[in-house]
C-alpha cells in the first residue's frame, strides 16, 4: 500500500503541493482565529460536587463578588481619612453597570478584614457581567478608570489571575517561537548538511501547526478549548515534523544512491520509512488520545490539539514530503554546506554512516555486558524515580506567575497583610425542606451552621448570602487553601448531616482540587489500560513479537519515572527554583504529570518505533538478533539522537516561560527525551535485546499467521552489509 501511495504520489505531485499550500492559507487565514475563542483556566471536572455546588449558587444566590479585587493603599493616608474614602468611592461610583455588577467595600459594609492591619490600605472587591470571557472583556474596559486620585491602586483577583497567565503564555509561545527556530534552522542545516533538505522537515511542521490551529478552532465550536493547547501543539507538531522528516529524508538519500530512478526510490522510501512514520504517527495519537477521557477542559484540549498536531504531521510526511522529494530528486542535496564543514570540522555530520560506525560498535561492546549495562542502567532509572514517593498534588494559584506581577502582588499583600476573610477557601450550598426566612428554615440553616462550625479544623462559619430556601455558608480556615489538610477539611465538612429534608453540596477553591484529584485519581487507570492497550496491538502489527511491546512499555515507564522524580525534586521541593526562576509551593499540580505522562510516552514510542522498524528489517533478512540490533541501532542511533536534539531546542524555549505549570512540562519532557534519547535507547534497548535474543520475535502460532498476513513490515527491502559478529551466539 505504501510503495503504491510513493508511486502515485510522484505522478501527482504538483497537484500535492498546490493541494498542501491551499490546505496552509485556508489553515492560516481561519485557524488562527481559534486564538480569539480560547478560554483560560479550564481544570475543574464539570460534573463535580464543586462545580454542582458554583451552578447551583450562581442560579439562586447570584455569583458571589471577587472576579477583581481592587488594591487602594497610601504612605500619607488612612482608610480614616475622609479623603481615602471619597478617592475610592468616587472612582468605584465612576464604572459602567452593564459590566461592574456590584461592588463591595469597607466603607460600605464596615467589613474589618476589608482593611490592612495599619490601616493604611483596603481592597474592594467587583463582580462583573457575563461569563469568563464577557468578565475578562469587562476588566479591559474598566481597568484603566480604577484608579483613585492620591492613592496606589493595584489590580487582582481571580479573573485578573487568569488574564494575566493567558497573556503571559501567549508572550511565552511568542518568544519561544523566536528563540527557537533561528537555531532549529542552523541545526537542520549542520544535521541535513543542505540548505535543500533541511527546509523540508519546516514546511512539514508549518503545515502541522496550522491544521491543529484549524481543526481546534472547529473544535472550539461545539466545546471550550483551553489556550494552553497552543503549547501542545506547537510542541508536538514541531517535533515530529522534524522526527518524521529526518527519518524519511536519509531513508530517501540511501535508497536514491541504491534506485535506478527517482520514482523507484520514492516507492521504496515509502514502503520503509514511510510505514514506520504511520505506525508512529498512529502510536503517538494513541497516547494523546487517551487525555480525551478525562472530562477537564484543559486535559481535553491538550488531547486534541496534540492528537491533531501528529496526525497531519503524519499525513504531511506521507503526501507533501514524498511530493517534495520527488520535485527535488537528487537535488535533495542542493546548496550543501558540507564543503564549508569539511574545511572546519575536517569530516561530515551524517544522519546515517556505513554499517561498521560508532553506533554499532556501541552497540556490540553493550551487547558483550547486557546483564551489567541492564542491571545498572535500571537501578540508575529506578534511583531517579524514587523522589515522586513523595509527590504531593495541588493546584494552581497565583504563585504560578513570576514574582512582582501585579496580580500576584495583591494576593500576596492581602494574605500578608489583612485579617483572615470570612469568607475561607470552601463554601456549602445549602438547600433547605423550608424558606430561609422562615422559622423552621431559619432553625434548620443555624443548627447546620453550627456543626459546621464545630468540626476539628474549621476557623469559622457564617451565612454569606440566602435567598428562597438556598443559603451559602462561607467555611473559613486560615492555613494554604490547597494544602493536604484543607483538602481533608473537605472531606470532614461533606460528612456533616443536611438539615432535614434539604441538601447540601460542598464547594470552593479548595472542594474543587479535591474534586479534581478525585476525578484524575479515577480515570488515569483507563486511560492507562487504553493507551498501553491499543499501543501493544499496534506494536504487535509492527513488529509481530508479542514480547516487544511489553518491553517497549516498560522502557517508557522507566523514563517517565525518571521525569516525574525530577518534577517532585525541583518544583515540589524547591531545588533549582533560583536557576529555573519559579516559586515552589510544595506540590505538583496534578494535571501536568498526566499530560507529560501522554505527550512524552508518544514521544518515546516514537523513538522506539524508528529503532525497532530498521532492527525488524533486519532480522527478517538475516535472521540475525544480535547483527539486527547492531545494523538496527547503526542506522537510526544519529537520526534518534538528532532528531532528540531538535526537540529539545523547542521544548527547551518553553521551559523559559514565566509560568510555573508550563516551565514543568517543558522541563519533565526535556529530561524525559534526554534519558530515552540515549540512556534508554542506546544502551538498554540492545543489552535488553541481546538477553532475550529470539524471544525477542516470539508470537504464538496464530498470532505469527496474522502478523504474517496484516503486519505492518518492512522486510522487503534490500538487505545491507552486515555488521561482524563480536558475540557468539544469536
Amino acid at each position: 500500500m505504501f510503495e503504491s501511495l510513493g508511486r502515485i504520489v510522484y505522478r501527482r505531485r504538483r497537484w500535492v503541493v498546490a493541494l498542501a499550500l491551499a490546505f496552509v492559507a485556508f489553515a492560516g487565514v481561519w485557524g488562527t482565529g481559534v486564538f480569539g475563542a480560547m478560554t483560560g483556566g479550564g481544570f475543574e471536572d464539570p460534573d463535580s460536587e464543586s462545580s454542582l455546588a458554583s451552578e447551583v449558587a450562581e442560579r439562586e444566590l447570584g455569583r458571589a463578588g471577587g472576579d477583581v479585587v481592587v488594591l487602594y493603599s497610601s504612605d500619607e493616608l488612612t482608610v480614616d481619612d475622609p479623603a481615602f474614602a471619597a478617592a475610592v468611592e468616587q472612582s468605584l461610583a465612576a464604572l459602567p453597570d452593564d459590566v461592574v455588577e456590584e461592588s463591595v467595600t469597607f466603607f460600605a459594609t464596615g467589613a474589618p478584614q476589608l482593611v490592612s492591619e495599619d490601616r493604611s490600605a483596603t481592597y474592594a472587591l467587583l463582580t462583573l457581567t457575563g461569563d469568563e470571557d464577557e468578565r475578562t472583556e469587562g476588566l479591559e474596559l474598566v481597568e484603566d478608570r480604577l484608579s483613585a486620585p492620591g492613592l496606589e491602586t493595584q489590580i487582582g483577583g481571580g479573573t485578573t489571575i487568569n488574564r494575566d497567565i493567558n497573556e503571559r503564555v501567549s508572550a511565552d509561545i511568542a518568544r519561544a517561537e523566536m528563540i527557537s527556530l533561528p537555531i532549529l534552522a542552523v541545526l537542520l542545516v549542520l544535521i541535513f548538511g543542505s540548505v535543500a533538505a533541511a527546509g523540508l522537515p519546516l514546511a512539514i511542521g508549518v503545515v502541522a501547526i496550522l491544521g491543529a490551529f484549524a481543526a481546534l478552532r472547529g473544535f472550539s465550536t461545539v466545546a471550550d478549548v483551553s489556550i494552553f493547547a497552543v503549547n501542545v501543539v506547537t510542541i508536538t507538531g514541531l517535533g515530529l515534523a522534524i522526527d518524521y522528516g529526518l527519518f524519511m529524508v536519509s531513508r530517501f538519500r540511501e535508497e536514491i544512491r541504491r534506485q535506478p530512478d527517482t520514482e523507484t526510490a520514492l516507492a521504496r522510501t515509502m514502503a520503509t520509512a514511510g510505514r514506520t512514520v504511520a505506525v508512529s504517527g498512529a502510536t503517538v495519537a494513541i497516547s494523546l488520545a487517551g487525555l480525551l477521557i478525562f472530562p477537564q477542559v484543559f486535559l481535553r484540549s491538550m488531547g486534541f490539539g496534540g492528537m491533531s498536531a501528529v496526525l497531519i504531521a503524519m499525513l504531511a510526511a506521507l503526501t507533501l514530503l514524498p511530493a517534495l522529494l520527488a520535485m527535488l530528486g537528487p537535488r535533495v542535496d542542493a546548496l550543501s554546506v558540507r564543503p564549508w564543514l569539511r574545511r572546519v570540522f575536517h569530516r561530515v555530520p551524517t544522519a546515517t554512516t556505513g554499517d561498521h560506525g560508532a553506533w554499532a560498535r556501541i552497540a556490540h561492546s553493550v551487547m558483550r555486558r547486557p546483564v551489567v549495562y541492564t542491571v545498572v542502567v535500571t537501578a540508575v532509572l529506578v534511583v531517579l524515580a524514587l523522589p515522586f514517593l513523595r509527590v504531593q498534588f495541588g493546584g494552581v494559584d497565583e504563585r504560578a506567575l513570576p514574582e512582582g506581577t501585579e496580580s500576584r502582588v495583591v494576593a500576596e499583600t492581602i494574605q500578608a497583610d489583612f485579617p483572615p476573610s470570612e469568607r475561607g477557601p470552601i463554601a456549602a450550598i445549602v438547600t433547605l425542606a423550608d424558606p430561609v426566612d422562615s422559622p423552621a428554615g431559619g432553625a434548620a440553616l443555624q443548627g447546620y451552621v453550627e456543626a459546621v462550625a464545630a468540626v476539628p479544623g474549621v476557623d469559622g462559619a457564617t451565612v454569606a448570602g440566602a435567598a428562597g430556601d438556598t443559603a451559602r455558608v462561607d467555611v473559613a480556615y486560615a492555613g494554604d487553601p490547597l494544602s493536604t489538610e484543607a483538602r481533608d477539611l473537605v472531606g470532614e465538612v461533606r460528612s456533616v448531616p443536611a438539615p432535614d429534608g434539604g441538601d447540601v453540596l460542598v464547594g470552593g477553591q479548595t472542594a474543587a482540587l479535591e474534586d479534581l484529584l478525585d476525578s484524575l485519581a479515577s480515570l488515569l487507570p483507563w486511560m492507562a489500560v487504553f493507551v498501553v492497550a491499543t499501543t501493544f496491538v499496534l506494536l504487535f502489527l509492527a513488529f509481530g513479537s508479542l514480547v516487544l511491546p511489553v518491553k517497549a512499555v516498560v522502557m517508557n515507564v522507566l523514563s517517565l519515572g525518571a521525569s516525574f522524580g525530577a518534577l517532585v525534586w525541583i518544583f515540589q521541593e524547591g531545588n533549582l527554583s533560583g536557576l529555573l526562576d519559579f516559586t515552589p509551593t510544595g506540590f505538583v499540580e496534578a494535571t501536568q504529570p498526566i499530560l507529560v505522562l501522554a505527550i512524552v510516552f508518544g514521544l518515546s514510542m516514537d523513538y522506539e518505533v524508528f529503532l525497532m522498524s530498521r532492527i525488524r528489517e533486519q532480522y527478517d533478512l538475516t535472521g540475525d538478533n544480535t547483527t539486527a540490533v547492531a545494523t538496527g541501532l547503526q542506522r537510526t542511533g544519529g537520526i534518534i539522537t538528532s532528531a532528540a536534539l531538535l526537540l529539545l531546542v523547542v521544548i527547551g524555549a518553553f521551559s523559559l516561560s514565566g509560568i510555573t505549570f508550563i516551565k514543568m512540562i517543558g522541563v519533565a519532557m526535556l529530561i524525559a527525551i534526554v534519558v530515552d534519547a540515549t540512556v534508554v535507547r542506546i544502551l538498554l534497548v540492545p543489552a535488553t535485546m541481546r538477553l532475550l535474543g529470539r524471544a525477542n520475535w516470539w508470537a504464538p502460532g496464530p498470532l505469527g499467521r496474522l502478523y504474517a498476513r496484516y503486519g505492518i513490515r518492512e522486510s522487503d527491502g534490500e538487505p545491507v552489509a552486515e555488521v561482524p559478529e563480536l558475540v557468539p551466539t544469536r
